[in-house]
């Protein structure tokens, strides 16, 4: 199972570099992230396997994990139309999504689609 974590630190150099390093010391392999930046502080989400280790690794970094919340994570193809098909299948079905983006290490050369959806039981047996 997969989290996804928000985090909203401040905007200065270095905060990516502290998270990552705070992250590699206690051995969580951050798997996707999405950072962006607005009137001075950063909104970053990180994609986690193992929650409860990383939300320590990151609050002894002085990180705050705003907060946490299961993801549907999708292996999908690297070719046009891809993310279109399955995102689709889950309008299609009423589930609304609230949060996308891509993150590596797809099977076989493709991508992983991160979702965070209204209905996570209904997106997991849709996708």
């Amino acid at each position: 199972m997969h989290k996804d974590f928000t985090l909203i630190p401040d905007d200065q150099p270095g905060v990516l570099a502290r998270l990552g390093e705070a992250a590699g010391r206690a051995g969580i392999n951050i798997e996707g992230i999405s950072a962006f930046t607005g009137e001075g502080k950063g909104i970053v989400h990180l994609l986690v396997r193992d929650p409860e280790d990383a939300q320590r690794a990151l609050a002894e970094a002085g990180f705050d994990v705003r907060a946490a919340r299961d993801v549907l994570v999708v292996d999908i193809e690297d070719r046009p139309g891809a993310m279109g098909e399955v995102c689709r299948r889950l309008a299609a079905h009423d589930v609304n999504i609230q949060q996308a983006y891509i993150a590596g290490g797809g099977s076989g050369g493709g991508y992983r689609l991160v979702l965070a959806v209204d209905d996570i039981e209904r997106g997991r047996a849709l996708v």
